[in-house]
């Protein structure tokens, strides 16, 4: 179509595409649902913003007395944490970017130019390009009050960088998208980064241990690198300030032909998508084959005194589970962050001297695995998809439903916890008996306690996720500040617990409070069942839109 008619210009057409998605969500905060995912979003953004802000102080104080004091050459670290933030950030919070969707554009008439700069202009409101041009502006008032001079040439370079850095994580995300069409394939890379980036943790020990000589290799390592865009960017501000004009003509230069390249690739990667490439994980036509009929496993031959319905649905999370790769990978987080923390704080760890005792090691463990553990129950429908229908047309109570989920959740929990805690007696030692009871009775306490408000949070802010994907998964706003709140109200409240017994010198009191309170949470549990059976009644429609579309 956008060959047979007379198309606007860039620019308007850029400025409809715009209103369009204006209005798609202003339409969309029309749900209650939709009211409330944009006040958690918010909420999420301010504290995201104080971390911004500090890090500001540190580019602004950075860059002043970097310039100030003849240290021009060290502003290439600065751009090297910009860079490495700009690339790999996003795939952290992935589900928080803002998704360039192809398939939904190319409905329109657009232009491949207008095409080609909504893609950069959708890189530029990711939360990561968006701080990152924060801190480039605090640079530039930081070379402001050092050395007024080298402004001009820094905001070239800045300018420069920022294409470069947005063109580069464009290009990136496009072939990423390409190679891991496959689930499996998806699953694998993610997968092996998530272990990649927990494995982290383990650096820092390792080169406090036998890492005496690594800081000399890495500066001697470092002017090697003076061909990569962050180099570039600080050899060409170090050039202006030591008033080399060779030096910063030559980081310029190079800025340049890296913008170019990349941009050139890019426009080749989009000019294939403009012209109707479509990844899909749909397999290629063939011969069909009869495939043997796999023998169907009954859900009645479990424990009798779990009901069938109840026992059918942890099944089916236990199915789901097998076929999420990766939410299979993240159960490894929890014993090797285990194993991470006994190596740094445990006995006869690097740091023996702040060595932490058994006694304050269970309790802060069990917190920080209660925090990992729990927070897919506050949105425990995220993979049904059109499956959610099912339950609303089955002859099944919808309470049977909610104790399936919730059975198998705190199955898991509860092996994921026994695990870990082998992993920490293992490590350094075992508590006191009265500590070890009063830690399981927390946990028991901190499961139980949550699962109603869990449940309600499930049914009220239902958020549609995929499994094997990573990009846009993510719960609802108020999902996520549900589970912090009250994660965080459960953790004030065993740590009062614990605390009161270490004061009373009675160290059997935190126990038996616990006993008590878990005994409170199992009845309140149990009598919400019914009301979340008519609160998921009342939210039908809700879910059935959210989950299906």
């Amino acid at each position: 179509m956008a060959d047979v008619i007379q198309l606007p210009s860039v620019f308007e057409q850029l400025k409809l595409v715009s209103g369009l998605r204006w209005r798609m969500l202003k339409n969309s905060l029309r749900r209650k649902n939709s009211r409330w995912d944009l006040i958690g979003m918010i909420w999420a953004g301010a504290v995201s913003a104080l971390l911004v802000a500090g890090l500001c102080i540190a580019f602004y104080a950075g860059t002043y007395a970097f310039l100030s004091t003849d240290r021009a050459g060290w502003m290439s670290a600065l751009f090297w944490g910009i860079f490495l933030w700009w690339q790999v950030f996003p795939i952290f919070v992935a589900g928080f970017g803002a998704n360039f969707e192809f398939e939904t554009l190319l409905r329109f008439p657009l232009s491949q130019p207008a095409f080609y700069l909504l893609s950069l202009g959708y890189g530029l409101v990711d939360f990561a390009a968006a701080s990152s041009l924060c801190w480039i502006v605090s640079m530039l008032l930081g070379a402001l009050a050092a050395r007024p001079g080298i402004v001009p040439l820094l905001f070239l370079v800045s300018v420069v960088f920022v294409f470069l850095n947005v063109t580069f994580e464009r290009l990136v995300g496009s072939w990423l998208e390409k190679i891991l069409a496959k689930r499996k394939s998806r699953e694998l890379f993610l997968g092996l980064f998530i272990l990649s980036m927990v494995s982290l943790n383990f650096l820092n020990p390792a080169l406090q241990h036998w890492g005496g000589g690594a800081t000399p290799k890495i500066v001697r390592l470092w002017p090697h690198l003076w061909w990569l865009p962050a180099s570039l960017a600080g050899n060409a501000v170090a050039g202006a300030a030591e008033a080399n004009p060779r030096g910063a003509l030559q980081g310029v230069a190079g800025l340049l032909v890296w913008l170019t390249v990349m941009s050139g690739l890019l426009w080749q990667r989009y000019a294939a998508q403009y012209a109707g490439e479509e990844v899909s994980e749909s397999a290629a036509p063939g011969v069909a084959t009869r495939k043997k009929q796999k023998r169907q496993v009954s859900a009645g031959h479990g424990p009798s005194f779990v009901p069938g319905p109840v026992l059918a649905v942890a099944l089916k999370e236990f199915r789901y589970l097998t076929r999420n790769g990766m939410a299979f990978v993240t159960l490894l987080i929890p014993p090797i962050m285990v194993m991470f923390f006994t190596m740094q704080f445990g006995r006869g760890s690097i740091m023996k001297e702040h060595a932490i005792k058994p006694e304050m090691f269970f309790p802060a463990m069990l917190a920080y695995l209660m925090l990992i553990l729990l927070a897919p129950a506050y949105n425990s429908f995220a993979f049904e998809g059109k499956g959610i229908q099912t339950y609303f047309m089955a002859p099944v109570n919808f309470r049977d439903v909610l104790l399936g989920k919730n059975l198998f959740l705190a199955s898991l929990v509860i092996f994921e916890l026994a695990v870990s805690f082998s992993l920490l007696i293992w490590r350094i030692g075992w508590p006191s008996p009265s500590m070890f009871v009063a830690t399981m009775a927390a946990g028991t306490f901190a499961i139980t306690g949550q699962f109603a408000i869990a449940n309600w949070s499930s049914l009220s802010f239902p958020k549609k996720m995929e499994i094997g994907k990573m990009k846009g998964q993510r719960n609802s706003g108020m999902a996520v500040w549900t589970a912090f709140g009250v994660q965080i109200v459960l953790g004030g409240i065993c740590a009062v617990i614990l605390l009161v017994g270490k004061w009373t010198g009675n160290l059997w009191v935190p126990a038996m409070a616990f006993a008590g309170l878990t005994a409170a949470a199992l009845g309140g549990y149990f009598a919400s069942l019914d009301a979340m059976t008519h609160l998921a009644e009342e939210k039908k429609e809700l879910l059935i839109e959210t989950l299906c579309r």
